[in-house]
C-alpha cells in the first residue's frame, strides 16, 4: 500500500496534486497509538508510482500492519498487496514510522529504505471507533482511505469522503480497490 511507501517519493515521479492548497490541512486532534496499531485494509487511494505500475499491473487487496518496534519510539510497518495480474504475485514492504508530533500522534514519518528520506504520514480523519482512517500528506499528492475491516460500509465511506472534501481533496481522483466496484 500504502501510505507508508511515501518515502519512495524521492525515487519516483511525483503524482499530481489533488487538493486545494488554500484550505488548511489539519490532522485529527489526537491519535491513541495503541488503538491505531494492528492491521488496516486499503479502501481507496490516489494513484501513485509505487502502487500503480501500469493500468494492468497495480496493487490490490492492500493491507498495512503496524506494531511496536524494538527500537525506541518507532512503529514497525509491514505493507502487503497482491499485484492485479494473472499470476497474482505478492508484494511486501517493511519499514518503520516515527511519531513526529507527540502532542497529537497524528503526524508520522515513514521510511522503507536505509538511505531514503522519511515520508509524511498524516492522520487526517478517524472513525469514532477507529473503524477507518484517512491518511495523507501536506502537498495533497497522496491520500488513502483505510479500514479496520476488509470491507467498509457505504455510510462510513461517505463519511470519510466528506471529511476529505472538507480538507480540499478531489475525491473523484480516488482509485477504489476492486472489491468496491
Amino acid at each position: 500500500m500504502i501510505v507508508t511507501l511515501l518515502s519512495l517519493n524521492a525515487c519516483f515521479e511525483k503524482p499530481p496534486v489533488n487538493r486545494d492548497s488554500s484550505i488548511p490541512l489539519n490532522t485529527v486532534s489526537h491519535v491513541n497509538l495503541d488503538r491505531y496499531l494492528g492491521t488496516w485494509y486499503e479502501v481507496a487511494r490516489f494513484e501513485n508510482s509505487f502502487q500503480d505500475k501500469s493500468t494492468e499491473e497495480h496493487c490490490v487487496e492492500t493491507s498495512a500492519e503496524y506494531s511496536l518496534s524494538s527500537k525506541k519510539d518507532e512503529i514497525r510497518v509491514v505493507n502487503r498487496c497482491r499485484m492485479n495480474t494473472p499470476e497474482g504475485k505478492k508484494s511486501v514492504a517493511e519499514g518503520n514510522a516515527k511519531v513526529l508530533d507527540k502532542s497529537t500522534n497524528a503526524k508520522l514519518g515513514v521510511k522503507f529504505f536505509f538511505l531514503a528520506p522519511r515520508g509524511d504520514y498524516w492522520i487526517l480523519a478517524l472513525g469514532d471507533d477507529y473503524e477507518y482512517s484517512l491518511v495523507g500528506e501536506p502537498e495533497g499528492r497522496y491520500l488513502w482511505l483505510l479500514s479496520r475491516d476488509r470491507i467498509l460500509s457505504d455510510a462510513l465511506i461517505a463519511e470519510a469522503l466528506e471529511k476529505a472534501r472538507i480538507l480540499g481533496y478531489n475525491t473523484k481522483e480516488l482509485r477504489f480497490d476492486p472489491k468496491y466496484e
